[in-house]
């Protein structure tokens, strides 16, 4: 038997590319020191493929920024603004993925969307019929040359045809059928390409596949492969599925004459029954996808072996793979030296799960020495990780309907708000955090390194949230934040202060471009031992005559931001945070907090891919939950919401249900396209779409921002619109900050001159 992965981690064990893009994105090193770095990480994941043995590689999964843009620009699908940009073509695949303003030159961004049910981060490619669709391999034929030239056995990973068909935003009246034909002669270039340049292997990965699928997205993927098939020449062609099944194409996908087809065992839920019932070509290769790619927990050899000996008793002939890519979770634990070994020998990161797919590969093989690897795997699993919580789970089976319920009802609430509060139209705020710069970085790196004592580090967070306060008072903003100077990260900073937790130095993953996070490691029961937010919201909040938020992170993104346990059920996980956030929004309204957002921009992300699974397998209980955690206030406390980077459509009759009182989307980057689903649904939440992309460094004019609220009104009551950004201000710059806040406080009167 044979292995291979899909993709690896590409940002570098120490966040190599990340520090390179920041500085490239600053002007401090030229393009060739960018690449270069890029290089260099790439040798370096080559040499631990060879470490493990990994059969076959992949090459072309590296990116600068995001696969999909890559690969809307390796088939020229460039809006026009954009080559009328006068860039070069990095520069102007950097302006496609976070704007540009400078030198005569004024882009802003693509939209940004959620990969799949993932908290990675992909370009949305734009179509207006305009673009010279047609291979463009600017950026692959270098990385194919690298992998000739190291005489590695690789394939060429690439996004597929469907996908991209699929993900394309089309404009200007265009549609699927307008770019298809030119697709399609794109990849048989494609294939063409890799064949001169003596490429043995391609792989063209399709997780649309895993979704909702009508006959005639059926009938398009055919046709797609049908002809690339048919043009591959002597080419292997592989076809990669990942973060599901392929239910309703499975019959269709293994009948077409692929030389492999990857199917994911771990979410793929249905994937095994699908063989059981419908067989598999035996000319066909399976990847058996039974490491999970987008958890960090260490697998069970038994179990992936039995998998493994079931699919051969089937007379299939398998390759042992990855659920997904590996770029979902972090590069290597050699990076921890301040977990015990006990932890550590629980973890599997990238170059972890590189491991026990050689050594899984060992054991069936029968190789020497194996059965070392097998027996130290089924130690690890003969002892019981984490004790039971018998006080938690009696207290989570006790609840009740009422506990899930806030009343009065939200018209009344909002009534007895708008007295309390005295806001005026159009009121102001921002939605949480305010730039993290290099001196906030270098405070809480001392602090860390024990150069300077807590109560200076406290201090000194104390008075930068002064000046805060202070910045958003002269800006005229109505509601203010505190800046969350204290907070490293909006879902790391809870987990350190809640039982259950453990934390990584270098867990690293990509969201996206050069950001990072760093998501901590569910391993055990969740509870709150004391007050998290209550001294420093009380502090601020005793800084200024206005209503400064009380800040939290929701259970639900809580969990989807953490690397979750798998010996519990997602409902129970959640349940137990939302209780530990329960007391602490009492605990913020004890402390004279009228306002108090908690924050859900991960709610859509862990949403089934299939829509028939939406309530049974999530909404169920992901709603209540957030219904869980602010029940218990008194109506005249306003409690606010945030969502961000995610189509949100489809549940906009769910997220009403949250019962929230105000809630704040993104919308400026994605054309505000929320504004209709909320009209049709009569959305009764105050909302407040966000005016401005804050992951770009442009400063919106105030006329932008006027034009983008009187867009809003046309849609929604004036009476319940809030004006925001985006999303939190933490990767921004302070003298880009308070220029777009500038001119958002401004945009808001304008508008209420207007109204009032």
């Amino acid at each position: 038997m044979l292995n291979t992965i899909i993709g690896y981690p590409r940002i570098g064990g120490k966040r190599e590319l990340k520090f390179a893009l920041e500085k490239y994105f600053k002007h401090e090193i030229p393009a060739e020191e960018l690449q270069n770095v890029a290089a260099t990480i790439r040798k370096q994941h080559y040499g631990y493929f060879a470490e493990q043995k990994i059969d076959l590689v992949p090459c072309g999964d590296f990116s600068f920024y995001d696969n999909m843009l890559d690969t809307a620009v390796l088939f020229n699908i460039i809006p026009e603004r954009y080559v009328k940009g006068g860039l070069n073509a990095l520069d102007t695949y950097f302006a496609m993925a976070r704007g540009v303003q400078a030198a005569g030159v004024d882009l802003k961004a693509l939209p940004m969307k959620k990969w799949f049910n993932t908290n990675y981060h992909y370009i949305e490619p734009e179509f207006d019929g305009k673009n010279d669709v047609k291979f463009n391999p600017v950026f692959l034929s270098g990385l194919i040359d690298e992998a000739n030239e190291l005489k590695l056995n690789y394939k060429v990973a690439q996004i597929g045809p469907f996908t991209l068909l699929k993900l394309v935003k089309y404009v200007a009246g265009t549609s699927v059928k307008d770019l298809k034909d030119a697709v399609v002669n794109g990849y048989v270039e494609l294939l063409k390409f890799c064949a001169s340049k003596n490429a043995s292997f391609v792989s063209l990965a399709e997780p649309s596949l895993v979704k909702d699928l009508t006959a005639e997205d059926k009938q398009l993927f055919v046709e797609i492969y049908t002809r690339l098939l048919a043009e591959k020449g002597s080419l292997k062609l592989g076809l990669d599925t990942y973060f599901g099944d392929i239910r309703d194409i499975y019959n269709e996908v293994t009948g077409l004459g692929f030389d492999a087809i990857s199917l994911d065992f771990k979410e793929g839920r249905k994937t095994f029954d699908l063989i059981r019932a419908n067989g598999f070509p035996k000319d066909t290769v399976l990847v058996a996808g039974l490491i999970n790619g987008k958890n960090i927990w260490r697998s069970n050899y038994e179990t992936v072996i039995k998998a493994l000996d079931e699919l051969k008793s089937l007379g299939i002939n398998c390759v042992l793979g990855c659920s997904c890519s590996l770029l979902h979770v972090p590069e290597s634990t050699e990076f921890e030296t301040k977990l015990s070994e006990k932890v550590l020998s629980y973890l599997s990161f990238a170059r972890q799960k590189l491991a026990e797919l050689h050594e899984i590969k060992a054991i069936v093989n029968g190789e020497e020495g194996a059965d070392k690897f097998l027996a130290a795997n089924k130690a690890l699993f003969s002892v019981k990780r984490v004790e039971d919580d018998a006080a938690l789970d009696a207290k989570i089976a006790s609840l009740t309907d009422a506990d899930y319920t806030r009343l009065p009802e939200r018209t009344e609430r909002l009534s007895i708000q708008h007295k309390v509060l005295g806001l005026p139209l159009f009121p102001t705020t921002t939605i949480g955090s305010f730039p993290q710069t290099a001196q906030i970085r270098a405070l809480r790196r001392d602090y860390k390194n024990g150069v300077i004592t807590q109560q200076a580090y406290e201090d000194g967070i104390a008075a930068l949230t002064v000046e805060c306060i202070k910045l958003q008072e002269d800006l005229g903003l109505d509601v203010l934040v505190h800046g969350e100077f204290e907070r490293n990260d909006m879902v790391e900073y809870f987990g350190e202060k809640l039982e259950g937790y453990i934390f990584t130095q270098n867990g690293w993953v990509q969201s996206y471009g050069s950001r990072c996070v760093k998501p901590p490691v569910i391993w055990g029961n969740v509870t709150r031992k004391e007050a998290m937010t209550v001294k420093m919201s009380a502090f601020a909040n005793s800084k200024s005559d206005k209503d400064v938020k009380g800040m939290l992170t929701g259970p639900v993104t809580i969990f989807n931001w953490s690397f979750p346990r798998e010996d519990l059920p997602v409902k129970t996980s959640i349940q137990q945070l939302a209780l530990a956030l329960r007391d602490e929004v009492l605990d913020l309204e004890k402390a004279g907090i009228r306002i108090i957002q908690i924050d859900e921009a991960a709610l859509k992300e862990k949403l089934p891919l299939r829509r028939s699974d939406w309530e049974s397998e999530y909404l169920d209980f992901a709603i209540p939950a957030f219904r869980l955690v602010h029940s218990g206030v008194k109506p005249e406390t306003q409690i606010h919401t945030h969502m961000c980077y995610s189509e949100f459509n489809e549940i906009i009759p769910w997220i009403d249900a949250m019962d929230a009182d105000v809630i704040t989307f993104e919308a400026s980057r994605s054309d505000f396209a929320v504004l209709d689903a909320l009209k049709a649904n009569n959305f009764k939440t105050e909302v407040g779409p966000g005016v401005y992309d804050i992951h770009s460094p442009r400063v919106p004019s105030v006329d932008e921002i006027v034009n983008a609220l009187k867009l809003i009104v046309s849609r929604e009551d004036y009476h319940k619109v809030w004006v925001n950004p985006d999303c939190g201000l933490k990767t921004r710059g302070n003298e880009e900050t308070v220029k777009s806040l500038q001119n958002l406080v401004e945009a808001a009167k304008i508008l209420r001159s207007q109204f009032n």
